[in-house]
């Protein structure tokens, strides 16, 4: 049986979980909902499709193109390194979770074949993104530590920074029973998207002229919150494209405000493994819950 991950105080603090409702508010007119997270080692024996779901959420529309089974089970074969979130015990599916593999240590694997053979081409094509490109070309490629995490979309970006502090403190505890965890770099896998017009708003102004493109780069913005630090610290970071492009119908079921549809893409950052304890404060400065 897997063991609940310990927080110590002060690790982390949820805040509220609800706003304040005035005295002329009905108890009606307010859902509060009070959810208690827990930490746990990733559970072979429980969280193989949790993960498995989680990692095609990551992957978004490329997700088809690895065998995101292998990927899972190669997750849940280092139980020790890593954490998952769940509400409902440990015998539930992880809501979240975080991990690193080991590109270098597991590079005769055609799944981890795969990745680096698909984040080498997707880093090429940005030229932001070429220390990362020219790292990943090497034969042998170095110890890059792939981090991997992902969590469901209405989960509060605190649960984020005792999963960092939980990846080092076990890195650590690793290194000294001389596991292959002596990263030299850390790559962390994530999503960004930009805001695009509703397909359904032009259809209904589509007598009028069409808008000039200004040639302006459309603004990106990270799903998750702590990216937006991770990517000081980076090396290097930047977007790729899905080589699966989505129909031109799924921006309109994203749809932010009710206004605006959403164009996803991926999002790397490359940092040094000595930058990465420095980040993971910063990380966790910037998401404390308000007093």
């Amino acid at each position: 049986m897997g063991k609940r991950k310990e927080l110590k105080d002060g690790d982390v603090d949820m805040g509220g979980t609800g706003r304040p409702v005035d005295d002329d508010e009905s108890d009606e007119d307010i859902d509060m909902v009070n959810v208690d997270f827990e930490w746990f080692d990733p559970q072979p024996a429980v969280d193989f499709h949790g993960l498995k779901n989680l990692l095609r959420q990551l992957f978004d529309s490329d997700a088809q193109i690895f065998d995101l089974s292998a990927l899972a089970d190669l997750i849940l074969s280092q139980p020790l390194l890593g954490s998952t979130v769940k509400v409902d015990g440990n015998e539930s599916d992880p809501y979240a979770f975080l991990t690193v593999l080991n590109l270098q240590e597991h590079k005769d694997k055609p799944v981890i074949k795969d990745l680096t053979s698909y984040l080498q081409s997707k880093a090429s094509s940005n030229a932001s993104l070429a220390p990362l490109a020219q790292l990943l070309s090497q034969n042998p490629i170095p110890p890059v530590g792939l981090i991997l995490t992902e969590r469901l979309i209405n989960m509060p970006s605190e649960i984020v920074p005792p999963m960092y502090t939980m990846l080092l403190e076990e890195i650590a505890w690793a290194l000294e029973e001389k596991e292959p965890y002596n990263f030299s770099h850390y790559l962390i896998v994530s999503k960004k998207y930009e805001e695009v017009e509703s397909k359904l708003d032009m259809e209904d102004s589509r007598p009028q002229k069409k808008k000039k493109n200004s040639g302006n780069k459309a603004e990106q913005f990270f799903f998750h919150p702590e990216d937006e630090v991770l990517q000081r610290h980076a090396i290097c970071s930047g977007s790729i494209d899905y080589t699966h492009k989505h129909d031109d119908g799924h921006s309109d079921s994203k749809r932010t405000f009710q206004d605006l549809g959403i164009k996803t893409s991926g999002s790397l950052m490359l940092i040094e493994a000595s930058k990465l304890e420095a980040a993971v404060k910063d990380v966790t400065d910037y998401l404390k819950a308000p007093v």
